[in-house]
């Protein structure tokens, strides 16, 4: 016969949270480590954390702290910040949330701490079952915890931020430049995305922008005049390209035409090899070579512009 798994309410079991669960854990701290695979030794209770307690203090198998705290009943905001506190006061490596009802909040709260911090976290629901007449027996299942997968997506977003943040200064820093020998891009601000730029006016859809990279950077004509545009894009790339060789000799220099086959946009651009958004160092030289060359784009593709109809022919 195959008996059928009851669950039983905690606090039938455990009538008290620190006075029966904790005691319980303190003396059967294998149970824990079964599920979370840890190797905790010497679990001791109510240990001090300036004017708190902490409800078990153990150590890792490399002689680290490891801080835990029960709470028989709904996950909440005030033990997560408990547990942050514990955690940082004591200097512990590891913390161990063990909860009746983990809420969907305190679940996606304890993923984004083990993404971004070097401490671990661990959130565990507790429940208590029996079968037939046995005696009530603790399941724990983890519920969040850390892995490599949340440290290197923890690390790719901490590495996208920081070239947000780069990106948007190098935006600023080039305004700045531009703003003083031209009023091409005096209307628009810094965006910590690869690319900034403006309407070059009428054709409609034409883009007068700057973008980078890494470690280079270019200006562009971007033409999109949106869904459904294709055919109209292209009418003003050729327009244009049948000027080409008057177009770079006005520039100074070859530029880049590609009319961008089998996508809905067409560009002409001209990159810039002194460096890029990584390259802190160059970016005066790069801001400089950017903008000069962007007022020459600008003179050389101007007359062409307004030649082309205001809409598609």
């Amino acid at each position: 016969m195959i008996g059928k798994i009851q669950r039983i309410r905690l606090r039938e079991v455990w009538r008290h949270e620190a006075a029966d669960f904790t005691t319980w854990l303190e003396e059967n701290i294998d149970v824990l480590n079964q599920q979370l695979g840890l190797a905790l030794t010497g679990a001791e209770r109510e240990q001090s954390a300036g004017a708190f307690s902490v409800d078990l203090v153990a150590e890792d198998e490399n002689g680290d702290t490891v801080i835990i705290e029960n709470q028989l009943e709904k996950s909440d905001h005030d033990h997560l910040g408990k547990l942050i506190t514990y955690l940082t006061f004591i200097g512990a490596k590891a913390a161990v949330w063990i909860v009746e009802t983990p809420r969907p909040e305190h679940v996606q709260a304890i993923s984004w701490l083990n993404e971004s911090s070097p401490a671990a976290f661990y959130l565990v629901k507790l429940e208590a079952i029996k079968i037939g007449d046995s005696p009530p027996a603790p399941l724990l299942t983890l519920i969040a915890g850390p892995s490599a997968e949340a440290r290197e997506a923890g690390q790719k977003k901490k590495e996208l931020s920081q070239r947000a943040i780069l990106r948007k200064q190098f935006w600023t820093d080039l305004l700045d430049h531009s703003n003083k020998h031209t009023k091409l891009h005096s209307n628009i601000s810094p965006q910590p995305y690869n690319w900034i730029g403006t309407s070059a006016g009428l054709p409609k859809g034409v883009g007068l922008n700057y973008s980078v990279r890494s470690h280079d950077s270019q200006i562009e004509i971007y033409i999109d005049a949106g869904q459904g545009s294709e055919e109209y894009n292209l009418w003003i790339f050729e327009q244009l390209n049948s000027h080409r060789a008057e177009i770079e000799e006005s520039f100074g220099g070859e530029l880049k035409w590609d009319g961008l086959e089998s996508k809905r946009a067409c560009r002409i651009s001209k990159r810039i090899h002194l460096g890029g958004w990584k390259d802190e160092s160059t970016w005066p030289e790069v801001h400089t070579a950017l903008v000069r060359d962007m007022i020459r784009f600008d003179a050389a593709l101007r007359p062409y512009l307004k030649r082309l109809k205001r809409s598609k022919p």
